[in-house]
């Protein structure tokens, strides 16, 4: 009697195996009627099968309700040489917190928050927090706010359009008083951000001419990143 049972397991795990390839091979997020109609398979089903996907970080869901790769494979994606997100961005991150003697940080999108993969030390002792691990919300935090404005759904709200012109957004006194932070966004090969560099520290250290002069270095390491994730012409991001 455990035959049906197992088989009907087996099928759901290849139904929603179908499902995750689909969006990781698609060149632009798909929504739950688009993976229904490829796959043949009933909406409803599809859509408990995604939501399933996205809870495990398999998948991400944008504002515009559409899907793309997840968090987990972020952690893992990679170029022909094999290289993980996290070891293409050490160096950026090394070198912008030599730079900035401040925290700084990889986030890329969940279902969630953002979800911080890597971080290099502040040298500073007040100010230090390990931020491996943690989510934060989109819109209190300088990598939220990038990963939302640059993202596949490009929202045309004023802040995420403003974000878009200057390349960059900040959060200062937003997430927590006296923390602030400014982010620049990793693009992928289609040009939306998969994750977003951060420079944060206490407010008092990390204050608007402070964040200025620290711009220009976040940007270019940035896109350094995106050229070793295969970005080759970041001319269109904004």
């Amino acid at each position: 009697m455990w035959a049906p049972v197992a088989e009907a397991g087996t099928q759901a795990i290849d139904r929603a195996a179908a499902l995750l390839v689909s969006v990781v091979e698609s060149t632009h997020p798909l929504g739950v009627g688009e993976l229904s109609s490829s796959s043949g398979l009933p909406k409803s089903t599809t859509s408990r099968l995604v939501g399933a996907l996205e809870r495990r970080g398999l998948l991400h869901r944008a504002g515009d309700r559409r899907f793309s790769p997840g968090p987990v494979l972020l952690r893992f994606a990679h170029r022909d040489a094999g290289a993980s997100l996290v070891e293409l961005a050490t160096p950026a991150l090394r070198t912008l917190a030599t730079l900035s003697g401040e925290t700084v940080n990889l986030g890329v999108p969940s279902s969630l928050g953002v979800e911080h993969l890597a971080q290099e030390e502040s040298r500073h002792f007040v100010g230090g927090t390990n931020w491996i691990g943690r989510r934060v919300p989109y819109e209190v935090s300088a990598n939220g706010k990038v990963l939302r404005a640059f993202g596949p759904s490009r929202p045309q709200t004023r802040e995420a359009q403003a974000i878009r012109r200057r390349g960059f957004a900040t959060a200062v006194d937003e997430l927590e008083q006296g923390l602030s932070a400014v982010a620049a966004p990793v693009f992928d090969t289609g040009g939306d951000a998969v994750a977003a560099l951060s420079i944060s520290g206490p407010t008092i250290r990390l204050a608007r001419d402070r964040i200025a002069e620290l711009v220009p270095a976040l940007l270019e390491q940035a896109r350094l990143v995106s050229t070793r994730l295969g970005n080759h012409d970041q001319r269109g991001a904004a």
